[in-house]
Formats: structure tokens, C-alpha cells, sequence
């Protein structure tokens, strides 16, 4: 047991989706790809050196998913695999790269809740990240991450910002990090005093990130400059490559650095394809 006990207190466990995306742009990029803000944040956690598991349901069509080799490193323990379709999102992007709309099936992953809470429960001492998407109930899990006094960061979605700054409003400032893009921070503005957070991530897309602790601006990033080929997931990248570094003790200023340098590289490299079933 000690082991297994040491494994999980040294990885990151992300909370959140994996899915089946479609992604549009109006020059005809895009096409049918992995998503999924759990599988994006736990790759680069893991790429940056953390050990990362998404806490996740993935459904029959995605069940050889932790046999695929270029997913191989992930540690897959964490999921639960249901019977049924997984979250599906149909995603329509501007050519800024900025989201035009979204569809979504949330499928098996209405069954995320509870497999969060049952995870947490069984590993109180873990460091979490929980994406705050729908259909996770993001007031009963950060409110047991916070009853359990457990390490955990939080990230949002811009379709369904607003209702989930509001609904985690009570708990941001227990959190060690926040990740929001421009639009998402004047919503936290909004719903919080920013200047109770120890620790927010802005980013706006090619210009300067920057990292503010309890209000005042204490680092920046421009993100080296890339040609986007995908930009659904740059966000998550970002957020994972900025906590593995954190984790093992970066400054600031050197995991902002690596995490705008590891987005601008994702944006600019080939999607995740959907991997075809094993045969045999």
C-alpha cells in the first residue's frame, strides 16, 4: 500500500471530459477528433513531467482508449467505463479562432458527478484540477474538495462560464490556481473579489498571458507565434503544462513561459485523431 498510497499523492488527477469532437472553422479546417478538457490537461501534465490520471466516463465507443499507444502514457486508473455513447461536441470556431457556437451530448458523462465524488472520497489527499463543464456539478465537488482540505485547481468553458463562476463562486478562493481566458475573467470579476484569489491565469488567445495573485499582475507570457491549425484544447494545454511545472517547482514566471510555449506548439501541430478499436 505504500506504493500505491506515494503513486497518487505525486500525480495530478483531472476532473472532466473525454469526448468525441467535430470542430469547424470557416477556411475548412477541422474535422472529427479526440476532445475532451481532461484528456488535453492530463497529456500535457504528463508531457511536462506529472504523473496525470482523468477522472473520467468514457463510453463503449472510446473503451480502447487506454490501450492506444499514443495514450499510453496516461494513467488510466481513475476512469469508469460505462455502457452507452461518450460526450459528443459539434464546435464552430471564427477564423480568430474564437467560438462561434457549440453542441453538445453529454452521454455517459452525466454519470461524471458521482464518479468524482466517489474518487475524491477514496483519495482526499490528491491534487486535483476540476474543468468546470457542464454536466458536472461543480458546487457538490468543490465542495467536498474544500470540506477535505484537498489541493485543487479549477478551469472553465466559456459556453457555460457564467453559470459555473457563480455556482463555484464560494469555493475560488480555497482554490491554488484559476485558469480563464479574457472573456471568462470579467465574468469572475463579476461573481468574486479577485483580489481573494492567490492565483488566476489570464490568457487571450496569441496576445500576453498573465498570471495575478490576489490581484496584482505577477508574470507574463507572450506566446510564441504559430500559424493555428487547432485551436479547441490550446486552453487546456496551457493549464497542464502550467500545473506539471508548478508541481515540481517552477517559478512562476518559468511555468507561464513553458505553457504558452507548449499551446502555441499544440495550436500549430495535428489534431488528435480517433483512434480505431483493437482487433483480437
Amino acid at each position: 500500500m505504500p506504493d500505491l498510497l506515494g503513486a497518487y499523492v505525486e500525480r495530478l488527477d483531472v476532473i472532466g471530459n473525454i469526448s468525441l469532437d467535430l470542430t469547424r472553422y470557416p477556411d475548412h479546417r477541422g474535422g472529427a477528433r479526440l476532445g475532451g478538457a481532461a484528456l488535453f490537461l492530463s497529456l500535457a501534465a504528463t508531457k511536462a513531467g506529472r504523473r496525470a490520471t482523468p477522472v473520467c466516463v468514457l463510453g463503449s465507443d472510446l473503451a480502447h482508449l487506454p490501450e492506444t499507444p499514443e495514450l499510453d502514457t496516461l494513467d488510466w486508473s481513475a476512469r469508469l467505463q460505462a455502457e452507452g455513447t461518450s460526450t459528443t461536441f459539434d464546435l464552430a470556431y471564427d477564423l480568430q479562432g474564437e467560438l462561434v457556437s457549440v453542441r453538445t451530448d453529454y452521454g455517459v458523462a452525466e454519470a461524471l458527478t458521482e464518479h468524482a465524488l466517489g474518487h475524491v472520497d477514496t483519495y482526499p489527499r490528491a491534487t486535483f484540477h476540476v474543468c468546470c463543464r457542464r454536466p458536472l456539478d461543480v458546487a457538490a465537488v468543490l465542495g467536498l474538495l474544500v470540506q477535505t482540505a484537498a489541493d485543487f485547481s479549477v478551469d472553465f468553458f466559456l459556453p457555460s462560464a457564467e453559470a459555473m463562476i457563480r455556482a463555484a463562486s464560494p469555493w475560488l478562493p480555497a482554490a491554488t490556481t484559476l485558469f480563464v481566458n479574457a472573456a471568462e475573467f470579467q465574468l469572475l470579476d463579476q461573481a468574486v473579489d479577485c483580489g481573494t484569489l492567490p492565483e488566476v491565469v489570464v490568457t487571450d488567445g496569441p496576445r500576453a498571458a498573465v498570471v495575478r495573485r490576489f490581484g496584482h499582475q505577477v508574470a507574463s507570457a507572450v506566446p510564441p507565434p504559430h500559424a493555428a491549425r487547432e485551436v479547441s484544447g490550446a486552453g487546456d494545454t496551457l493549464a497542464g503544462t502550467f500545473l506539471a511545472h508548478r508541481l515540481r517547482g517552477a517559478t512562476t514566471a518559468r511555468a507561464l513561459a513553458e505553457a504558452t510555449a507548449a499551446a502555441s506548439r499544440y495550436v500549430a501541430a495535428p489534431p488528435l485523431p480517433i483512434p480505431a478499436p483493437r482487433r483480437g
